[in-house]
């Protein structure tokens, strides 16, 4: 399954990715999106469709894509990939399947653009303080079965932060290269707009609920590295699949809502990797993780309710098809 929001009229984008085989695309649409809206071969989740789920997340907001994460558990899902309505899918747009790739083993923050690109360029959501750090890392190897989730990246206009927006702008073609697998301990932000998640790390797709929309998918991410390290599942990237065609943003009020990513990432990394358990599951660490998060005030205490629904939702949902 493939799980995109809009609230935008159907696009090329989903109209392109509706063509791949074996995916089916799930479009949640939201209180500004337009009425009637059809794409063939889309599944579209009205507002009133929405409401069936049992989730009560708030409207206007990019964490209904929740919705389709539970639409897709609910009919069966094994992998579940999630975009943009804004990412142009490339002729060979898809995810690694098996064998073995390169390894970055060491601990620390990494700029993961660096493997891709020798432009002054990094990820929305990686400290600031650590784009130009020197950290030492090692290469080995790992099987591509050992990642959880994959991220890809985008041509063009690629996830980057309001701050390089802003001061260089300049347009991203990454390298193409084999994938790239971070070791446990080595760090790195993801987002989700080309993103494919393992039915085993289902539970980690879960979006915070109380924090900025800017911030949501790069906490999910800092949130979902630790446990997985003791899930003995791993981070790993792809060369870039899609082709951005960014959709009108004021970069302005971007960088005021990503103030959480440049102030909070590292802490709530640190927070999280001190609080989860060896020998503790997924759902149960990703409880862990948020408790004492709201403790330190990075979510809001409602985060837990909302949490805590989501965890019931896919665990009535986990192989019930509709």
């Amino acid at each position: 399954f493939l799980i995109v929001t809009t609230v935008n009229s159907p696009t090329e984008a989903i109209e392109l990715f509706a063509k791949i085989p074996d995916w089916q695309v799930v479009v949640v649409g939201d209180k500004k999106t337009p009425a009637y809206w059809n794409v063939d071969g889309v599944t579209y989740l009205s507002c009133g469709l929405q409401q069936q789920y049992g989730f009560d997340l708030p409207w206007n907001n990019y964490v209904r894509k929740m919705i389709g994460y539970l639409h897709a558990i609910r009919n069966g899902a094994d992998l579940i990939a999630e975009t943009d309505d804004d990412n142009i899918p490339g002729s060979k747009w898809g995810f690694p399947a098996g064998g073995m790739c390169d390894c970055i083993s060491g601990e620390g923050f990494i700029n993961i653009y660096k493997f891709f690109t020798d432009l002054p360029i990094w990820a929305r959501g990686l400290p600031l303080h650590t784009i130009r750090q020197d950290i030492k890392f090692t290469k080995t190897l790992a099987a591509e079965e050992s990642v959880g989730i994959w991220q890809g990246l985008a041509d063009n206009d690629p996830d980057v932060d309001a701050i390089y927006r802003l001061t260089n702008g300049v347009e991203c073609i990454f390298k193409k290269r084999p994938p790239l697998v971070l070791g446990k301990n080595a760090v790195s932000p993801f987002n989700s707009q080309n993103t494919l998640f393992k039915k085993s790390v289902f539970p980690l797709l879960y979006l915070p609920v109380t924090v900025n929309q800017r911030f949501a998918d790069i906490l999910r991410g800092y949130v979902a590295q630790p446990i997985m390290w003791i899930a003995d599942y791993l981070l790993g990237f792809t060369e870039a699949t899609v082709v951005q065609e960014r959709n009108a943003h004021d970069l302005m009020k971007d960088f005021d809502d990503e103030i959480p990513c440049y102030t909070l990432s590292e802490k709530a990394f640190q927070i999280v990797r001190s609080a989860v358990r060896s020998k503790t599951s997924i759902p149960d660490n990703l409880m862990i993780a948020y408790e004492a998060l709201a403790i330190a005030n990075i979510v809001q205490k409602s985060e837990i309710e909302y949490l805590a629904r989501w965890l019931e939702l896919i665990g009535e949902s986990d192989g019930n098809k509709e």
